[in-house]
Parts: structure tokens; sequence; C-alpha cells
């Protein structure tokens, strides 16, 4: 396996404009609490007829990519503390770092036996040195298949986006090599203030999501040493809408995200060993509409909350309370309820370094809305496969809920379970996900 990939080499790719000098960007209560997390996405795409040599699909969005990174300073910048020893990014076009690859067979090929170790062989990342001056905090890999196909791999530390942002960019690049323009420019501005007129008189603080936070936030960091696999399931349309018949438990019924976030939920307690009651979980959501932020925000806007059920021996039963727990979680989470968090934050997190917010519970995420079969860098080419990673992993284990493509049906999903491995071999053996027969899409 260590012979599939040859990587050519590691270059730097930076803007076609400077940037303007003394720029600086500080980064909100919500970024830094995502300093010790890193993003790792993969996009796997077909070539359209003859793809030519080796290096020419290489070289073309390379050049995109450098007249793109104009409208992203924050990318090309290098971290740095200001005065008050925070982390913040001076924009001074130290540029992205590239890593150009190519890999035998083709990308049909490769798809038929990737697993974790080899998948992450495709988006490459380095931890941060003691030098964060010389630091890129943005990695792109581009590995061309020998016999047809491409695969598209970015990182970055978490401080400076999540998967929407990521995503967004990836967008913006396919725009910029596909049309020459960017169809939908970023905006870096800070999370918005609470308005006094707006506030609700009679609101009460969201305790339940403070203090999860709190606690998250005071914990030390767990560390496992058992070598973690990744299982995704490819959930068609009539299999996701099974799944939230077999979770309602009223008439309005739980959304697809809620189905199947019970569905693992319940399926990780039990390999685990929970015989009465579930594990510890928490939900990961995007609050970009929440806030009332535009779709072009780029910073983190993720917020995690635990979700609370009480026990049932009775699967069916435990898979609606389950379900109804993770949308009531869900509701919960308003416009007060997260400006209270981040009020709280602003005013007590400046203490803490480091925390992780993955660390203790199972985590369930939310990125049905990231939309990545629309990243087209050929025209009527859009993505066979995308994959993506929030690491490490600490704690319990990490479920990524994805978007299938629109040929799947609206209710279609991926899901992405990372755990241990004996444990992704027992979670393919469970008669519960098994009643739904989804494709297994990638294991190990």
């Amino acid at each position: 396996m260590s012979n599939d990939i040859t990587y050519i080499c590691k270059r730097t790719v930076v803007s076609t404009k400077p940037v303007q000098p003394g720029k600086f960007f500080s980064f909100s209560v919500l970024d830094r609490l995502m300093e010790q997390n890193n993003l790792r996405i993969v996009y796997y795409y077909q070539t359209g007829g003859d793809a030519g040599e080796l290096g020419k699909a290489t070289k073309k969005l390379r050049e995109s990519l450098s007249e793109l990174l104009t409208n992203f300073p924050i990318m090309t910048g290098r971290l740095q503390k200001n005065s008050e020893g925070h982390w913040m990014i001076k924009c001074n076009d130290a540029g992205v770092r590239m890593i150009e690859a190519k890999a035998k067979g083709s990308v049909e090929e490769w798809l038929t036996s990737v697993n974790r170790e080899k998948e992450l062989k495709l988006v490459y990342w380095e931890e941060m040195f003691h030098k964060p001056h010389f630091w890129s905090t943005f990695y792109v890999q581009l590995t061309e298949f020998e016999e047809g196909g491409l695969a598209i791999g970015l990182s970055c530390i978490h401080l400076l986006a999540d998967p929407f942002c990521a995503t967004m960019f990836l967008k913006a690049w396919a725009n910029q090599t596909l049309i020459g323009n960017m169809l939908a420019p970023p905006f870096f501005h800070p999370l918005p203030p609470r308005r006094a007129g707006n506030k609700d008189p009679t609101h009460k603080p969201y305790t339940d999501l403070i203090n999860h936070y709190k606690f998250s936030i005071e914990r030390p960091t767990p560390f496992t040493n058992k070598k973690q696999a990744t299982l995704a399931l490819a959930f068609k349309d009539h299999m996701v809408r099974d799944c939230m018949a077999m979770s309602r438990a009223s008439s309005t019924g739980p959304s697809p995200f809620e189905a199947l976030a019970a569905l693992f939920w319940v399926c990780i307690s039990k390999l685990k060993g929970k015989t009465k009651g579930l594990l510890n979980m928490s939900v990961c959501l995007d609050m970009r509409k929440v806030l009332n932020l535009d779709t072009g925000f780029f910073g983190n806007c993720m917020v995690y909350n635990k979700v609370h059920v009480g026990s049932s021996s009775n699967c069916k039963n435990m898979l609606q309370e389950a379900a109804k727990g993770v949308g009531e979680v869900i509701q919960k989470m308003d416009i007060e309820g997260i400006m209270d968090l981040i009020e709280w934050l602003r005013n007590n997190a400046d203490d803490h370094s480091g925390p992780v917010m993955n660390g203790w519970d199972l985590v369930c995420a939310k990125l049905e809305e990231i939309e990545p079969y629309e990243v087209m860098f050929e025209d009527g080419f859009g993505p066979i496969r995308v994959s993506y990673y929030v690491e490490p992993v600490f704690g319990v284990g990490q479920v990524l809920v994805l978007p299938s493509p629109a040929s799947e049906g609206p209710m279609s999903r991926v899901v992405m379970v990372t755990l241990s491995e004996e444990e992704v071999v027992k979670l393919c053996q469970d008669d519960l996900i098994k009643r739904f027969c989804p494709a297994i899409m990638m294991f190990g």
C-alpha cells in the first residue's frame, strides 16, 4: 500500500495579488475552542475524455488556486500571538502548501479497496511545530491517478475553519477553475453581538448548553492508544425513510439526521456494553442560519450540545426515545440560547487554553447541508465520492452524517463512523443496522 502513491513535490502557492500591509485576523471564542482539532477532506473525481499527460490537471488547478487565494488572505497568513496571548493571523502572503502526487491504477479501482489509513494518504497534514510563523495552516494535496481520475485533499487547523468554511473554499476554487470567477465571496467578520433591543425579557439563560461547555473545558483531554478505523455507509432514500418511520414516536416524526443519529447512538451504546440506557452523546450543529449569518461567513460556527434521554429496555422504544432526545436538543438551540453561550465564553473561556469539544462523549455531527457534490472543477464532472474527517477523534467515537449525491434521492445520506478497529467490525455486524441494508463504501 505504501507504494501505491508517489509524492512528486511539495511547493508553496501564493496569491497573485499581495495582501494589504499590516492586516490581521482575530479569532472568535468558537474558533479558539477548536485549536486542538484539524479537518481533513478528500474529494474524488473522474476525468473526462482524454485527460492528457499526468500533471496537466495539477498545473491548471495550481494556477487557479493562486488566483483564488487573493480572496482568502486568512489562508495565506501565519499564526502569531497577540498581546493577550491568543492566536491571530498575520496576513503576510506566506502562502498555502501544495503537495503533488500520483497514484497507481484508476480512481474507481482505488475506491474498491480504500480504508481510513489509505485515504488519509491523499490529504497531507503536518502538526504545528515550534515555529508557527513558518507553519502553513492549510494544505492542499492533488493526486492524479495514472489510469484516470483525481483526488483533491484539503486539510487545515480547525481553529481557522469548520467543515462548512472548507467546503465553501472548495466551491470557490472550483468556480475559479471552471469559469474564471468566484461566485460567492467569503466574509471575514466577528460573530454578532446580542442586540439589546432584541432580547426577550422573559428569556432564561440556556444553562444546559453553557454547562456542557463548562464541563468540556474544565476536563482534561482524554488519551487513547487504540488504533482507529472508519466505516462509511451509504443509506439510500428508502432506507432513511424506513429508519425515520421506526424512530417515529409522534405524528411529526424525526428528521433524517435525528433518525440516523439515534440509530448509531443506540447501536454504538450496545456494542460498547451498555445494558441499560445510552452512552453520553453530543450533537454538533451549524449555527449560521440560527445566528442569521451570511452563507459566506468564514469561521467556526458549529456548536456542540449534550443530548438527554430516558432509558428503555425495548430496542424500538430506545430508538424512538433517542430520536426524540436529539430533536428536542436541536429545537432548544435558538438564537437566544447560542448568544447565551457566546457571551458566557467571552466572559469565562479566556483562561482556558486548548480544550477539546469532542473529548469525552460520542459526537454526532450534522453535515447534511455542506453540498459537496456541487464542487465541479470540470464541466459535468462533480465528485463521485467525498470523505470528511475531524481529527483527532478522542473519547467514545465520532459519527458524521453527510449528504449523498442528488441522484440518490432527497433523503439519502452517507454516514462516516470512526471507532476502534474491533468496534467497527462489531458495528458492521449489528442486526439493527443490517436491517436497513446500507452499502459499505469504506471499511477499516
